[in-house]
């Protein structure tokens, strides 16, 4: 009886299997596809080797830099985790762009006679003085540069505003400078950078500038550059000199300070309920 009952059960397990299998094909028969449109036909693509072109990807994470490029970054980020000291620490409080684009607007209006140009004024003093004319002709009221020239010119406070690029390298070169324009009571800001000064003078770069002079006509202007220069750099010189750079941990650690922080709060506070 066990037997004949098992067998019975198969039976009708594998006959409900064949009617479930025909409604099913039934059901596809019935179902009509959309036609597709020749236009949008798929194109299966294979990336197997000798197919299809790869899609781009962004490899600039495994790229080998130059060594510049590292150094510059690895820099970057040293400056950023260790605690740099308040005289280096300054020269990453730069001008901002608003004052940045007047004084470079004021810079450009004063920039220095390239060759050309001091030899033809040169000559046309020497023709006049030679033909007994009074040459009326004076210097030209222009921008200075040259590290040594400028540090001449604020000992002998002859400099009425000094223009420090933010990545002179060795930075020991301009270390010393905000402090011996301060104690000359010289104004002087910090700029980006070496290179868009030294498009000024007509060179590659320029450690620092100096104004010995405006025209009248820029005189009213100049002056309202140098009450904000002095209230961002020479007024603060104090609070500046005292404020150290960097500290500024990585996303990782930061994430870890946060997760210990918040451990040791929730055992202050059990340790308070009980």
């Amino acid at each position: 009886r066990e037997r004949k009952g098992q067998k019975n059960g198969a039976e009708e397990n594998e006959r409900e299997g064949e009617e479930a299998r025909a409604g099913a094909v039934a059901a596809k028969k019935g179902i009509e596809k959309a036609p597709k449109h020749p236009l949008f036909e798929k194109r299966t693509r294979s990336f197997a080797i000798g197919q299809d072109i790869q899609p781009k990807r962004d490899l600039s994470r495994f790229v080998k830099w130059p060594k510049y490029v590292r150094l510059q970054r690895q820099r970057k980020i040293l400056m950023m985790r260790l605690k740099v000291p308040p005289s280096v620490a300054q020269f990453t409080r730069t001008l901002d762009k608003n004052l940045t684009t007047q004084l470079f607007r004021m810079l450009n209006k004063y920039r220095p006679e390239d060759r050309a140009a001091k030899k033809e004024r040169l000559t046309k003093m020497a023709e006049a003085k030679a033909a007994g004319e009074v040459s009326e002709s004076k210097k030209p009221v222009l921008v200075k540069y040259g590290l040594n020239h400028v540090v001449d010119l604020v000992e002998q406070k002859k400099a009425l505003l000094v223009v420090i690029a933010h990545d002179v390298d060795p930075i020991e070169l301009v270390l010393w400078l905000p402090a011996l324009c301060h104690k000359m009571d010289v104004p002087y800001c910090i700029v980006k950078s070496k290179g868009r000064l030294g498009e000024v003078v007509n060179k590659k770069k320029a450690t620092a500038l100096a104004f010995t002079g405006v025209r009248p006509e820029d005189k009213h202007e100049f002056a309202k550059l140098l009450e904000a220069v002095r209230g961002n750099y020479n007024d603060r010189y104090n609070e500046i000199r005292k404020t150290w750079g960097g500290g500024i941990m990585g996303i990782k650690s930061q994430h870890r300070t946060d997760k210990q922080a918040k451990a040791l709060a929730v055992e202050e506070a059990k340790r308070m309920q009980a």
